[in-house]
């Protein structure tokens, strides 16, 4: 087939040779992934992204070459005429056939590329682009993703949600985070809040719906003490979520915090929003507003004028609703009420407490150093269940490094320490950040520490000596261990955070 005489050129041919080569390699590699799964997730990234771009280079560099090879020519020639557009003489075959080369390629590979975009954009938005591209980085929320309640909702739902704009705004920030990774230059742990985290009103109530009446819900938590017969406690709690009138008048619930007739503001003073001085009270309906503040720690006027003043939104207290990083505490109690972990090993709770309360510099440190000390424990202080019972102990040490594995990761500095969860108040302050009895207005109005507020104990004991709650009234708690009074004053997390 006759083409113009420019196009025989090492940069035209080079870029014929890279273009024909790419796509023959997209389209053998989608073949091989559609038709026998080869490649997995990754190689998507290859189909869509990165043999596209090549094939583009490729088919730039032929009229280029083309370009140049055409000015060489006629500076050859020395005639000294002005350059002019060239001249399209369908009369001339080479032109003809260099015209339907050009416009049957184009309407495919316009084709091609539609498809590309088209899967290119749905796994930029996939759960496994988010998180296993940047394997080391995004282990972390990939994992504990996959233990969350929403771990059948897109990463994209909560982190871009709909439309354009945010749909841009998502991805010029993936441009710098993609740089940080390449760079070395992202933080270990990633900090958190999310500052640019599109607001929970456009994301979470999409499916959440805060005016919907929801009623109480029954939470029932296992914990088990590290005694030598790993005590178990149970708790029945019943938890206030929503606003409702009783006959004995309005009972108002967790979620009168987000209510349409409510606002409330606050202040906080570090970039977690764990210290919070300021809290401002506001009935929409009413025009009734309070402003509290913290006698533990005050603060200036122009130091508080200068903080940012936010809208208390779910986030502020679900703040860790896909990605919870669990304390060794509560994923060992969840292992030994599965069964994962056997109770009848003496003292294993306290055994796994003083492997997991260490700093390990990665995670296979981690899992040797856990095998170890259980082993070590065992062996040591209890030598005949080290002998009879070795397969319960393998059991456990398995559990013990899953739940380890699921919840901290020293590559990140990730865990409980770093991301505090808020709902609750056991491991970090959460609701006592503003429910501590120090808000107060100044004729004394204070934001209650009550228990009784959130939650009312239905239940509480030993498995073989459970305490129920007989009337109406809820039961006043009793604390597993003798502190005496010391659990209506402190803070829960002045002991249950460990070496936080």
């Amino acid at each position: 087939m006759k083409l113009p005489s420019s196009i025989k050129n090492w940069i035209s041919i080079t870029g014929a040779v890279l273009a024909v080569f790419n796509l023959a390699s997209i389209l053998s590699l989608f073949l091989l992934n559609a038709v026998f799964g080869f490649g997995g997730q990754y190689i998507g990234l290859f189909i869509y992204m990165v043999l596209p771009a090549f094939m583009i280079v490729g088919l730039l560099l032929i009229p280029i070459g083309m370009r140049i090879n055409r000015k060489k020519a006629r500076l050859a020639e020395k005639e000294g005429r002005q350059l002019n557009w060239p001249v399209l003489d369908f009369n001339n075959q080479a032109t003809r056939n260099a015209s339907t080369i050009f416009i049957v390629g184009t309407i495919f590979l316009l084709i091609i590329s539609s498809v590309g975009s088209y899967e290119a954009f749905h796994l930029t938005e996939s759960v496994e682009f988010c998180g296993k591209l940047c394997h080391e980085v995004m282990e972390p929320e990939y994992t504990t993703y996959h233990g969350s309640s929403h771990e059948r909702v897109a990463c994209v739902e909560c982190h871009v949600g709909s439309g354009a704009s945010w749909y841009v705004k998502s991805k010029l920030s993936g441009l710098y985070q993609v740089y940080s990774v390449i760079a070395n230059k992202y933080p270990q742990p990633i900090p958190t809040p999310i500052a640019n985290l599109r607001p929970a009103r456009e994301t979470c109530e999409e499916c959440h719906w805060p005016e919907k009446f929801y009623d109480n819900k029954m939470r029932v938590k296992h914990s088990f003490l590290t005694d030598e017969e790993n005590t178990e406690h149970i708790i029945h709690l019943q938890v206030k979520t929503s606003t409702k009138e009783t006959p004995q008048g309005i009972v108002k619930g967790i979620h009168q915090h987000i209510s349409p007739d409510v606002k409330i503001e606050y202040k906080a003073l570090d970039d977690k929003r764990q210290i919070i001085p300021w809290v401002k009270y506001t009935n929409t309906k009413t025009g009734e507003e309070y402003v509290y503040t913290d006698g533990d720690n005050m603060v200036s006027e122009a130091k508080l004028d200068s903080l940012e003043t936010r809208v208390m939104d779910c986030l502020d207290c679900h703040n860790r609703p896909s990605h919870n990083y669990n304390a060794p505490q509560n994923f060992i109690d969840q292992a030994m009420a599965q069964g994962k972990i056997s109770t009848d090993l003496p003292a294993i709770k306290l055994a796994a407490m003083m492997a997991l309360y260490q700093d390990y510099p990665d995670k296979d440190s981690a899992m040797f150093a856990i095998k170890t000390q259980v082993n070590e424990w065992f062996e040591g202080s209890y030598p005949e269940v080290f002998e009879t019972k070795q397969p319960e102990i393998e059991q456990a040490i398995a559990a013990i490094q899953e739940g380890y594995s699921n919840n901290i990761f020293p590559y990140m500095k990730a865990s409980w320490k770093a991301y505090p969860n808020n709902i609750g108040h056991m491991e970090s302050d959460g609701c006592y950040r503003c429910h501590n009895d120090r808000h107060a207005t100044e004729d004394s109005r204070v934001i209650s520490k009550d228990c009784k507020l959130c939650h009312n104990i239905i239940a509480q004991g030993t498995a073989d000596s459970l305490q129920y709650s007989t009337d109406f009234e809820a039961l006043e708690f009793k604390h597993p261990v003798d502190i005496a009074e010391a659990w209506k004053t402190e803070m829960c997390s002045m002991c249950h955070v460990a070496l936080y």
